[in-house]
C-alpha cells in the first residue's frame, strides 16, 4: 500500500436538502436510517481490536512498498544516471495512482472496502514477484521496470481511497482524531525506518531482494486484513453505473460548501508547503556544502518531527479542528520564511523537524474534519480527491518550483512561498464566509463536546 480517513452510519435520507446559498454544517456522525442494518454498528463494540488490526496491517504492506519504491528510484539512479529516467519514474510511478484514484474512491463507495484493499495488494504482490523473478534471470529492461511501476500505481489508486474510507467505518466519531494521529505517527516511522532498511538491504544485496521483503510483508497485511471486520456499505435505492457513481460523487463533493472549501485550503498549502520543501536539499548544498550528513540528517529531522506529531495530536483532541488547522498552516509558512534566512544547516534541520511535527496537526484535523462532515455514502469519492491531491500536488508543485530554483535561489522561493501561505490561508478563514463559518461552528461543536463532558 502506498501512501495515504467519522461515521458509522449514512445521515438522515429524508432530511431537506441544504440550500447552496448557506453555509454546510458538518454532517452529524451519529445520524442514522430506518433501512441500515443493526449491523452496521454492532462492530463499534469492538472497535479497538478493529483499528488495531487494521493499522497493524496496514502498516506492514506500507513498509515492504516503501522500501520497494526508494529501491527502484536509487537502482534507475545508479544504473542510468539520466534526468530523463528518474522523471518517467516519478510520471509511472504517481500519475497512473492519481488519475484512477476518482474510479478508485467510487468503487469504495459500491463494494466490499476490504476485497479493494486485499485485491490490489495481491496483485502489486504478484507483479513485484513476477519483476524479481524477471530480474534474477538477467532481464534488466527499463520497460519492463516502468510496467511494473504502473501497475503497482494502479494498484494503490484503486486501494487507497478504499483505506481512507474505512477508518471513518470502524472508528467511533469521538475517538477519530486520536486514531487518525495515531495513523500519521505510524506514517512517520515508516518515513524514517523504510530509506534506512531499504538501503541496507540494498547494499547488502541489490535491489531484487527489496522485491521479496515486498512480497513477503504484503501476505503478512493481508492475513492480518482478512481478521478486520469491516461494515457492509449500505444499499443504494439507485443504483448507478461507475461513471454515474464517480459524477455523482463529484456533484456532491463540489456543491458542499465546508468540504469543497476544506478541500481548496487543503490542497493550495499542501503545493505550497510540501512541493518547496523538496527543494531543501539543493539549498543545503548550495549554501552549506551538501555533505551527506547534512542532506541525511534533513530526511531523518522531517521523519523524527513527523512521528512525534502525531503523539501531538493525540494531546490536542480537545481542541478546535479548524482552529488547528489555521494556526498550524500559518506556522507553515512562518516556517518556510524562517528556512529562507537560516544562518546555518543546524538552523535549518530544526526548522525540517518543526516543520515534519506540524505535518500531523495540519493534515489530523482536516482529514477528521471530512470524514465527519462526508455523508458514508460518499466516503470513498471525497477522499479520493485527497490522494489526488497527495499523489499529484508534489510533481506538479514541482514542475513550477523546480524550473524556479535555477532562476532564483532556494531561500527566495521559501520566503515567497511561506509569505504567499499566510495571506492564503488568514484570507481562506478570515475574507471568506465559508471559512468563517467553519471556524466558529468547529469552535461551537467542541465547546459542546466539553460541556458533555
Amino acid at each position: 500500500m502506498e501512501h495515504q480517513d467519522s461515521a458509522a452510519s449514512p445521515p438522515n435520507k429524508d432530511a431537506a436538502p441544504m440550500e447552496e446559498g448557506t453555509p454546510v454544517e458538518p454532517v452529524p456522525t451519529n445520524a442514522t436510517t430506518d433501512t441500515q442494518e443493526s449491523a452496521d454498528t454492532s462492530h463499534l463494540a469492538h472497535w479497538k481490536r478493529a483499528v488495531t488490526l487494521f493499522l497493524v496491517g496496514q502498516s506492514i504492506s506500507m513498509f515492504g512498498s516503501s522500501i520497494v519504491q526508494f529501491a527502484v528510484m536509487w537502482y534507475l539512479t545508479l544504473e542510468t544516471r539520466s534526468g530523463l529516467v528518474v522523471m518517467l519514474y516519478a510520471v509511472f510511478a504517481f500519475v497512473p495512482q492519481g488519475m484512477l484514484s476518482l474510479f478508485g474512491g467510487a468503487l469504495a463507495d459500491r463494494m466490499n472496502r476490504k476485497l479493494l484493499i486485499i485485491i490490489p495488494d495481491a496483485i502489486i504482490a504478484i507483479t513485484t514477484l513476477a519483476l524479481a523473478l524477471i530480474m534474477v534471470a538477467g532481464i534488466n529492461d527499463l520497460w519492463i521496470i516502468l510496467a511494473a511501476v504502473t501497475i503497482r500505481s494502479i494498484g494503490s489508486g484503486f486501494q487507497n481511497p478504499a483505506v481512507s474510507a474505512t477508518i471513518p467505518s470502524i472508528v467511533p466519531a469521538e475517538h477519530l482524531m486520536r486514531v487518525n494521529g495515531i495513523n500519521a505517527s505510524i506514517q512517520g516511522v515508516m518515513a524514517l525506518l523504510a530509506p534506512a532498511a531499504g538501503g541496507a538491504i540494498y547494499g547488502l544485496g541489490g535491489i531484487v531482494p527489496t522485491f521479496f521483503v515486498d512480497v513477503v510483508t504484503a501476505i503478512l497485511g493481508i492475513g492480518v486484513m482478512l481478521f478486520v471486520r469491516i461494515p457492509k456499505l449500505p444499499d443504494n435505492p439507485e443504483p448507478k453505473s461507475l461513471i454515474g457513481d464517480l459524477v455523482a460523487g463529484l456533484h456532491y463533493t463540489f456543491t458542499h460548501r465546508f468540504i469543497r472549501w476544506l478541500l481548496t485550503v487543503y490542497a493550495v498549502v499542501f503545493v505550497l508547503i510540501v512541493a518547496p520543501s523538496f527543494l531543501v536539499p539543493l539549498m543545503v548544498t548550495r549554501s552549506f556544502g551538501g555533505e551527506v550528513w547534512m542532506l541525511t540528517g534533513v530526511e531523518v529531522a522531517f521523519s523524527l518531527g513527523m512521528a512525534l506529531g502525531g503523539m501531538v495530536v493525540g494531546m490536542l483532541v480537545r481542541h478546535s479542528k479548524m482552529h488547528l488547522l489555521l494556526v498550524s498552516s500559518v506556522i507553515f509558512g512562518l516556517l518556510s520564511v524562517a528556512m529562507g534566512i537560516a544562518p546555518n544547516i543546524y538552523v535549518v534541520l530544526a526548522l525540517n523537524a518543526t516543520v515534519g511535527l506540524l505535518v500531523p496537526v495540519f493534515s489530523t484535523p482536516s482529514t477528521t474534519a471530512l470524514q465527519e462532515s462526508t455523508d458514508p455514502a460518499f466516503m470513498g469519492r471525497v477522499f479520493s480527491l485527497v490522494s489526488i491531491v497527495f499523489t499529484l500536488g508534489m510533481p506538479m508543485g514541482m514542475a513550477v518550483f523546480g524550473p524556479l530554483a535555477d532562476v532564483f535561489s532556494v531561500e527566495t522561493i521559501l520566503i515567497g512561498s511561506g509569505v504567499v501561505t499566510i495571506l492564503f490561508v488568514l484570507f481562506s478563514f478570515y475574507g471568506l464566509a465559508d471559512g468563517r463559518h467553519a471556524l466558529a461552528e468547529s469552535r461551537a461543536q467542541q465547546a459542546a463536546l466539553e460541556v458533555r463532558k
